[in-house]
């Protein structure tokens, strides 16, 4: 398959290293010290056993049209970087492209091809003005759920620090040829790519997570270990999620784990920087709406309250926003 990695960082190099080794034409979309590196040394990753997969084959360009109409296109930048795509992107999108969206938090597309009273319904938190669900035919997308973690080393090097699942699912609950055709090569590139007929619930099960420990990671510069393990931000993370779990309920989600169970997966991390905990110490912006924001709207679509998150949301943005101003960054120094 052709496939283009929009967003060559841990996860998209991640993806693609391993699809590229595994005989897949591989074009990452790159930009400035990490384009270089894999223009003339192809993409290096340190796997959680501490070997490398060299991936040489991989090509890399910076402007979309360089790369052409693809078989699929991943997506794999922050939520609130989609937009900033449009309108590049089309060159890499024909009629038959899958565009498999890989990020976190409450997708654009989320009540697209959704049977229901909302189907169709734009969510403002993560799409304002409904620009993203103008610009991509819902019949073209894939949902995805990241499970792995992976970190920069340096330009073209990335390393694996655990998980290699990742989740596929067609917007409605289908199970596809071209879906099918898809997973079959995240598995031969070594990947775990189940696929699933109810991707919205599969994505509530990390969300639930991400709506309450990245925020508070980011108020507190805490571990998920640490946030866990002391009883105040345990018991509010726990209000959030259940705060969350009602309003995904009310949408006809349905948790096949208990909030508590939930709770122990995120503490046997270990001492684990959040996303949100990692952007905060880097001076980058937050992905908050579309890990949190966009809860408090669908609580508010759905008639159900949120309290707490929205008040966990109001200091999170204020410090995001805080740190935009100063052109700052917030880190704990040790010693």
């Amino acid at each position: 398959m052709k496939i283009a990695i929009v967003g060559a960082g841990a996860i998209g190099g991640y993806l693609g290293a391993r699809l590229s080794a595994a005989g897949e034409q591989v074009t990452f979309i790159a930009r400035n010290r990490n384009l270089q590196a894999i223009r003339e040394n192809g993409f290096h990753l340190e796997l959680e056993d501490g070997s490398t997969l060299h991936a040489p084959e991989a090509k890399a360009v910076q402007h979309m049209a360089e790369a052409g109409v693809q078989d699929a296109v991943l997506i794999t930048v922050k939520a609130h970087q989609v937009v900033d795509l449009l309108p590049e992107i089309a060159a890499l999108i024909g009629p038959e492209t899958l565009v498999v969206t890989m990020i976190n938090g409450v997708p654009w597309w989320y009540f697209q091809r959704l049977q229901g009273p909302y189907e169709g319904r734009v969510l403002e938190s993560v799409d304002p003005g409904g620009r993203l669900a103008a610009a991509f035919d819902p019949g073209q997308l894939i949902g995805s759920i990241v499970y792995p973690a992976a970190e920069l080393i340096a330009p073209g090097r990335f390393k694996v620090i655990e998980g290699n699942r990742f989740t596929l699912g067609e917007l409605d609950g289908q199970r596809t040829e071209r879906l099918e055709r898809l997973a079959a090569a995240f598995m031969a590139a070594g990947f775990k790519a189940p696929v699933s007929k109810d991707i919205r619930s599969e994505l509530w099960v990390k969300l639930w997570g991400n709506l309450s420990f990245n925020p508070i990671s980011a108020l507190t510069h805490a571990t998920l270990e640490e946030i866990c393990g002391f009883g105040p931000t345990r018991a509010l993370a726990a209000t959030m999620m259940a705060e969350g779990q009602a309003v995904a309920e009310a949408l006809g989600v349905r948790f096949r784990i208990t909030l508590e169970q939930r709770i122990a997966g995120a503490a046997a991390v270990g001492a684990h920087k959040t996303s949100m905990l990692q952007d905060v110490e880097a001076g980058r912006a937050l992905e908050l709406e579309a890990l949190v924001g966009a809860v408090i709207e669908l609580g508010r679509v759905t008639g159900v309250p949120t309290p707490t998150v929205a008040a966990v949301h109001a200091a999170t943005s204020l410090l995001g926003l805080t740190l935009q101003r100063h052109k700052g960054r917030l880190q704990i120094q040790t010693g």
